[in-house]
């Protein structure tokens, strides 16, 4: 019951306060994973692993550390903290209604420069339709990324596994490429990345089904998703596309070259509207696993005092 409660208020404090404006834990753990791979780098996978685990472990080990030297309240508390610093619901929003409402008012620049900081692509290439269609993808694959897969991982392990999760992901982000510096070097953590969020990203798909048009997202679930390069963001766009009834995927402009990817979803071309459904679609996702914890933890509680 009390990791419900605790994934319950990091929820709460996400949405009173947002992610940390200063000092937040992620971008000093980039400081620190940068540093690691300046003295670490090679053309290796060996090394790449080592860099991992010396940018992970520590960190898991501390947060463990310091919750068994705590008493339980305050142990409790350091959960909530932990996980509320790996979770941007919030976040989510601030940067997705932004491009919604600059659709709206047909500010297509506007619109193109708000979803620029959700998105890699080259957005001064792109449509008000494009533009939609980034910003719901983002929504969509990001409510695994930057919300369930750290619930999940927080169920599992508690704090430690939100921890492993978030920063696992964040070595994706910053290691997990098909360059030449990062071919061999970043494979762990790219294929970590993939392990962890292999469970989380077909419970998000299964979630956005559940939330949406049912049998839409669960054709375009299988019918779509082994198209994708991504086995895990395929299942998560492919499922919340079919749940929104909304075309998604299609091609995208990437560093001046447009990238043919297979098309998402089954209904109407995407809009600003796709964009507000998309949240509130992950929005009512959410509310599902809080009720599921719940319900979960007062079944055990009750079943350990029959």
């Amino acid at each position: 019951m009390s990791t419900a409660l605790a994934m319950l208020a990091a929820l709460l404090l996400d949405r009173l306060f947002g992610e940390p404006r200063r000092a937040h834990p992620l971008v000093a753990f980039g400081r620190v994973a940068h540093w690691v791979e300046q003295r670490m780098h090679a053309d290796q996978r060996g090394r790449g692993v080592l860099a991992w685990m010396l940018a992970v472990l520590p960190c898991m080990v501390l947060v463990q550390l310091v919750q068994l030297c705590l008493p339980a309240w305050l142990s409790w508390c350091v959960a909530v903290i932990v996980l509320y610093a790996a979770i941007g619901l919030r976040s989510l929003g601030e940067h997705a209604r932004p491009v919604a409402k600059a659709l709206r008012n047909s500010d297509l620049d506007g619109a193109r420069t708000a979803v620029g900081r959700m998105v890699s692509r080259d957005t001064a290439a792109l449509n008000a339709q494009q533009v939609a269609a980034a910003a719901t993808e983002s929504v969509l694959e990001n409510g695994n990324d930057a919300v369930f897969g750290a619930l999940f991982w927080f169920a599992v392990l508690g704090a430690p596994g939100a921890v492993l999760y978030r920063l696992a992901n964040t070595l994706d982000a910053m290691w997990g490429y098909r360059t030449p510096r990062y071919e061999r070097f970043g494979w762990a953590a790219a294929r970590i990345d993939d392990v962890l969020n292999f469970l989380p990203a077909r419970l998000t798909a299964f979630t956005y089904a559940l939330c949406g048009h049912f049998e839409g997202a669960v054709r375009c679930w299988h019918a779509q998703a082994p198209q994708w390069d991504s086995p895990n963001a395929g299942p998560v766009m492919a499922a919340g596309a079919g749940a929104l009834r909304v075309k998604l995927g299609g091609a995208a402009p990437y560093h001046g070259v447009w990238e043919v990817r297979p098309e998402l979803g089954d209904g109407d071309p995407p809009d600003a509207s796709a964009i507000d459904r998309a949240l509130k679609l992950l929005q009512r996702g959410v509310v599902i696993w809080i009720a599921v914890a719940l319900l979960l933890g007062l079944a055990m509680q009750g079943g350990a005092h029959a």
